[in-house]
């Protein structure tokens, strides 16, 4: 976060970051927190449900769905359990807001489960966070037994002690696929992580074929906020249809890259000029609103607001706000191989489009970008792209065919030389190159 930010920034969720020990329960009280808690405790759950609804939260994740609605498509209580899962595999590349979050304030985190699980009428949540990420692994157990040993969660909470409450935090194993909320399930059960055909759907049979509300870190971590300060507090900020405050990460060719939380519907010019503007002697080539998985967008879409619904009429989707920002020394193709690598690599092979869709789109990349492509390559893309988007079991397909399908559309000359020519001599990789180690500047 920046210590110099400008009154268009909002720090809430990253507001103690730079605190002294932010992470632990001392800090995160002195500055507000668990009153969120004590509030909703003292509320009927439908009221906070309302509340939360009401607010206008949308999912952070990704899909922007109506975070309080969601809660509402769970059946009538039956007598058995209902579970939170929060998903926190953050695995999206270019994507970087949740795993800060849970490392400099985890409590954020595990006062928004409280809330949640109360709401839902849940007493056993899940946090599913990236295995590899160890250290916010500990950071969470830490801040769990935190909370636990000061009454917080546990049992007998509330003003009448009769609400119960117990918190679980796993590790997966570092699948892609896991961030999609099926196989997140499975991989939780102790199963392959792969997508589960929909429907059932996790409100209706989740995890351990119970009624399960999945959300994602960064929308269960604003819950305390909307408790604490009200509803009209959380849609003050934001545009009418995508209200409130959300994490917007800015990577790549920008003079001082960071994490920048302001309201839906800053511009991307305005967050690049926050991160110092682009590298010194260069132009913006081309950007992400939302990771790799979202249309690539350019100069012209620089001041599109960076709301749901504007980006979407953009041609893109704003998704997990991973801006991930490219100059004019980059090769599209390049960059868009490697992300086909990745896509290729982290598919589970459950479903033939994409299994072998995403193999082929990476034959023919790999054949572009070291200049031995056909004359029929770029059409062949589009073709096989065309084939995975929107038949496949996940969202995987369609993030795999998206950056091709954008990349050729922006810039199809680029992909068309590589007929002829190797992308690292039209584009040499070391000019490119953000550290001094990886080459020349």
């Amino acid at each position: 976060m920046s210590t110099t930010a400008p009154d268009r920034l909002t720090p809430i969720l990253s507001d103690i970051w730079d605190a002294e020990r932010s992470w632990k329960l001392d800090t995160y009280r002195d500055h507000g927190g668990y009153e969120g808690l004590a509030k909703a405790l003292t509320m009927a759950p439908a009221d906070v449900v309302a509340e939360v609804k009401d607010s206008g939260l949308r999912g952070r994740g990704g899909a922007g769905f109506p975070t309080g609605l969601k809660w509402s498509f769970l059946p009538k209580p039956d007598g058995g359990p209902r579970y939170l899962v929060v998903n926190a595999d953050e695995s999206e590349p270019g994507t970087c807001k949740d795993i800060p979050l849970m490392l400099a304030n985890p409590h954020s985190l595990i006062e928004g489960v409280a809330i949640t699980s109360y709401a839902i009428g849940g007493h056993h949540a899940f946090i599913y966070l990236r295995g590899e990420t160890v250290h916010v692994y500990r950071r969470l157990l830490a801040a769990v037994r935190e909370a636990r040993e000061a009454g917080l969660i546990g049992k007998g909470m509330g003003p009448d002690g009769d609400y119960d409450l117990e918190i679980t935090v796993h590790a997966g194993a570092g699948a892609y696929i896991c961030g999609e909320e099926t196989a997140l399930l499975d991989s939780l059960e102790g199963l392959r992580g792969q997508p589960r055909l929909k429907p059932p759907f996790p409100a209706v049979a989740g995890l351990y074929a119970r009624p399960t509300v999945v959300n994602n870190v960064e929308s269960i971590a604003s819950v305390p906020g909307i408790i604490a300060h009200g509803r009209e507090w959380f849609s003050s900020m934001g545009t009418e249809k995508s209200a409130g405050h959300g994490l917007f990460s800015v990577s790549g060719h920008v003079t001082n890259p960071g994490q920048f939380e302001a309201p839906l519907g800053i511009t991307m010019r305005e967050l690049i000029e926050m991160a110092g503007g682009i590298r010194e002697g260069h132009r913006l080539k081309f950007w992400t609103p939302g990771g790799s998985s979202t249309p690539i967008l350019t100069e012209a879409e620089l001041d599109v607001p960076l709301d749901y619904e504007s980006v979407g009429a953009a041609g893109s989707m704003l998704a997990t706000r991973a801006l991930m920002v490219f100059d004019d020394t980059t090769s599209v193709v390049r960059v868009i191989a490697r992300w086909t690598d990745f896509y290729a690599h982290e598919s589970c092979g459950k479903c033939t489009p994409c299994r072998e869709g995403t193999y082929w789109m990476k034959q023919v990349m790999h054949r572009l970008e070291s200049g031995t492509g056909l004359q029929s390559d770029v059409d062949l893309l589009l073709d096989v792209s065309s084939n995975i988007a929107g038949r496949s079991f996940c969202a995987l397909g369609d993030a795999s065919a998206v950056p091709i399908q954008s990349g050729i559309k922006h810039f199809r000359s680029e992909f068309e030389a590589g007929t002829h020519t190797a992308a690292w001599e039209l584009f040499p990789y070391e000019a490119s190159a953000i550290f001094s180690e990886a080459g020349v500047r």
